[in-house]
């Protein structure tokens, strides 16, 4: 047996045994040279090769080609990675279109390699390592012996983190050109255990990230987004889970596609109760002409395992994002407190009215004015002026630079919207060069909110909109970059492009992208750069890596938050996710809700405020200022501890929301429970608590009163809750 502290090899079981402290990923290579699934799991010792492909003589499931074993057939194995035309009728992994025409492949084992820390991947997001002690990569090369085409498998186990990062290579040895017609980045092989059910998180604008829950019958689930973007509609996130499994019980697997396009995931029961699950990039309108001696590069994917609920999956898998995927120097700093003038004023702004919300948000402790939507080009509203990155200077009589000097006289930090992948028609930019738009030849665009897209995976279009950013952010007055993107992809054409290559479109526009993204925050890393697409329509692990935090949802009423900041928790941590007070009655839902429970929503992630200060009661004032002074005590706690889901409405509370947050050494904790609508005869209800210390004693910062670690977690608290709609419980622990 060859050893490595992460990653064995059994030659006698031809077995690759990835593990570390808490979890095992097994699998072999068998007869035919076919890479077989065996375990994924709890840590093993010790594997003796005993769930190496069991066989029978299955009717109409073909056998392996060349052979005649009945008892062998790939339509029942549990592979690691399939592919089409060689007997798996199951959804398969890879389709390629060979120089013949034809869609057949069979990938067996050549060789191995094991490495230690993690490579990079070319062109795309990935987790990364600080050092090599850190995580080793284990690389299973297969190759096709007929098409010369070879499929390198890269698999990466942490030390310190119960995560599994997947990808895949496809190279072309071939003298010939071949179309690569799907290429999944992972493919997951259960065995039939049980009846196992599929966590989703589909929605739409101002509704992302609901939770769906299912039970995974025969035949398949696809959960997709063909949008161009990861979209509001469904996220790129899925977890498997037994039917048993709860917030604290219960096997979970988590699927993390680090992509920022469109996707897919599938997940599927056959006719033997076997489950399989694919992640990667949609195949819709995806057709990639790989020549000979290139290569394709699949996005990855993360996959983590707990054996004790969605709580230990979200921890592990967050803890690696947060410090292992975000990057750059604002990672592991806290956040500032921003006031946002968009749901204050929209467009119809000018200095002038600006500086008095900058006054009163110096006033109430606030950090950062940021300049939305409406200060560039003429931009009066969403009809023009996208592409047109200069100031509007009617809107600064006194010039640019007097206004970002005002605030930061007042002590305050200055960040600014930018919408850099959208164009109007009415544009200078458009009159310049209408060829930089996405456009069928021959056929009118589709417009979505009289805005247009930008063809950024042309490098004329990058090279534009960098300069035209860059000459705004090299004055050095801006801190902080909003950057939107208000629409999904249409018109799938690239003028730069031949007909063959029209399918390429979509996939070399995210890696036009993430091109561009790599040089603006590589450029200029004293800007905090936060994502947006609507709010939450971009939300993925692949922009985490160049943003570390994003707004999660243009929709911020506080009750329809508690979900959406709920839900999004299961995959992204706290500190990536933006979360702002806004006006009541809400903007969007109408509700009208108290400052203090939108504060102590908005606490819950990055705080800020959407709104006109100006407008406010005093007595609105003061709630403000202590949310902000009490924000400050606790960001780091909030932004960087541990997040605990506790009580949501599907867990038969209806009426109920409750999280925590609990540092590292488990000294301090705080926790926010919210009711949302009274009743007459209110039950006493307890809370109880987790991730706590057993045998210390916490004290109440407000009330001064004792409690064990133990109690707050078995016995619980009984909650009073103020006889109103809406209403807010905080409490704040802190170990004797």
């Amino acid at each position: 047996m060859t050893t490595h502290n992460l990653i064995d090899f059994d030659a006698d079981t031809k077995s690759f045994h990835l593990h570390n402290a808490n979890i095992s990923y097994i699998f072999s290579i068998d007869e035919h040279g076919v890479i077989g699934h065996d375990y994924y799991g709890r840590r093993l010792n010790q594997y003796h090769g005993q769930l190496r492909n069991p066989q029978r003589d299955r009717g109409f499931s073909g056998n392996f080609p060349g052979t005649t074993d009945r008892t062998y057939s790939l339509d029942f194995f549990l592979q690691e990675y399939g592919s089409n035309g060689n007997g798996d009728y199951r959804n398969v992994a890879s389709v390629i279109r060979q120089a013949d025409g034809s869609r057949a492949a069979n990938f067996v084992y050549q060789d191995y390699e094991i490495v230690a820390g993690k490579p990079g991947l070319e062109g795309l997001p990935a987790a990364y390592v600080e050092n090599e002690n850190e995580a080793e990569t284990l690389q299973v090369h297969l190759v096709d012996r007929v098409s010369q085409l070879t499929l390198t498998l890269n698999y990466t186990i942490y030390r310190d983190f119960d995560i599994i990062a997947r990808s895949v290579v496809l190279t072309n040895a071939s003298q010939k050109t071949v179309n690569i017609e799907k290429l999944a980045s992972m493919q997951l092989d259960l065995p039939a255990q049980g009846g196992k059910q599929v966590l989703s998180f589909p929605g739409g604008h101002v509704n992302e990230r609901n939770l769906q829950r299912e039970n995974i019958g025969h035949g398949t689930k696809v959960f997709e987004s063909r949008r161009g973007t990861t979209s509001h509609q469904m996220n790129n996130f899925i977890v498997i889970v037994d039917q048993q499994t709860t917030e604290f019980s219960g096997e979970a697997i988590g699927v993390s596609l680090v992509y920022s396009g469109s996707h897919k995931e599938e997940v599927s029961k056959d006719q033997f109760g076997s489950y399989r699950i694919l992640s990667g990039i949609n195949d819709d309108q995806f057709d990639w002409q790989l020549d000979p001696k290139e290569h394709f590069q699949t996005p990855e994917v993360l996959l983590t395992y707990s054996a004790n609920g969605l709580n230990e999956m979200s921890d592990h898998l967050n803890g690696l994002l947060r410090t292992r995927v975000a990057r750059g120097q604002f990672r592991d700093e806290v956040r500032p407190i921003v006031i946002n003038n968009w749901e204050a004023t929209f467009w119809n702004f000018d200095e002038a009215k600006l500086t008095p919300i900058i006054d009163e948000a110096k006033a109430l402790g606030i950090e950062m004015f940021v300049l939305d939507d409406g200060w560039f080009g003429h931009r009066d509203s969403d009809n023009s002026s996208l592409g047109d990155w200069n100031i509007y200077e009617e809107k600064f009589p006194n010039g640019f630079q007097h206004f970002t000097d005002y605030v930061h006289n007042q002590g305050m930090q200055f960040g600014m919207w930018f919408e850099p992948e959208m164009i109007s028609i009415d544009s200078d930019l458009y009159r310049a060069h209408p060829e930089y738009m996405l456009k069928v030849p021959n056929r009118q665009p589709s417009p979505s909110r009289d805005q247009f897209v930008l063809d950024v995976g042309r490098q004329e279009v990058r090279d534009n909109v960098y300069e035209q950013m860059a000459k705004i952010l090299d004055g050095g007055k801006v801190d902080y970059v909003k950057w939107d993107m208000n629409r999904n992809l249409t018109d799938i054409y690239a003028v730069d492009l031949p007909a063959e290559r029209q399918g390429e479109v979509m996939h070399r526009y995210v890696l036009g992208l993430y091109a561009l993204l790599e040089k603006l925050t590589t450029n200029y890393p004293d800007v905090l750069w936060e994502g947006c697409s609507g709010g939450g329509g971009r939300i993925d692990t692949g922009f985490l890596y160049y943003m570390p935090q994003s707004w999660i949802s243009d929709n911020t009423d506080a009750v329809d938050r508690m979900r959406i900041q709920y839900n999004s928790s299961m995959a992204y941590p706290v500190s990536s996710m933006t979360s702002h007070v806004s006006v009541s009655p809400n903007q969007q839902t109408g509700r009208m809700t108290p400052m203090e429970t939108r504060g102590a929503v908005a606490m819950s992630g990055v705080l800020g405020y959407e709104l006109d200060l100006t407008e406010l009661t005093e007595s609105e004032k003061l709630v403000v200022k202590e949310q902000v002074n009490k924000y400050k005590e606790v960001r780091e706690l909030i932004q960087f501890g541990h997040f605990v889901r506790l009580i949501n409405p599907e867990m038969g509370l209806g009426n109920r929301y409750a999280w925590m947050f609990v540092d590292d050494t488990a000294d301090e904790a705080l926790v926010f429970s919210f009711k949302i609508l009274s009743d007459a005869q209110p039950e006493f209800s307890t809370l109880k608590l987790a991730g706590l210390d057993t045998n210390k004693t916490y004290q109440n910062i407000e009330t001064k009163a004792e409690y064990g670690g133990d109690e707050l977690m078995r016995a619980g608290l009984y909650e009073m809750f103020e006889q109103a709609d809406f209403t807010t419980n905080v409490y704040h622990f802190k170990a004797l």
